[in-house]
């Protein structure tokens, strides 16, 4: 399905439409952000593929209480 969606003709049409929507003055900033925003998401990714927070949550016990069940009435 996205077996050619990286041939560079399109990418150089790619790269004139965001040059005519953004304008040569934005289009710098435009790519640093979207720079920065991919690091960000590969670094809340972590190194193993498995979000900072499941690693802590798999090394920790589990310290919640288990829930106690309530009997309920019989159904008249």
């Amino acid at each position: 399905m996205f077996s050619g969606l990286l041939q560079p003709t399109h990418l150089i049409i790619l790269l004139a439409v965001a040059l005519i929507f953004l304008g040569p003055k934005r289009l710098p900033d435009a790519g640093r952000a979207l720079g920065q925003g991919l690091r960000q998401f590969k670094d809340s990714i972590g190194h193993d593929g498995q979000p900072p927070l499941a690693e802590a949550a798999v090394a920790a016990p589990d310290e919640t209480p288990p829930v106690q069940q309530q009997e309920t009435p019989p159904v008249r």
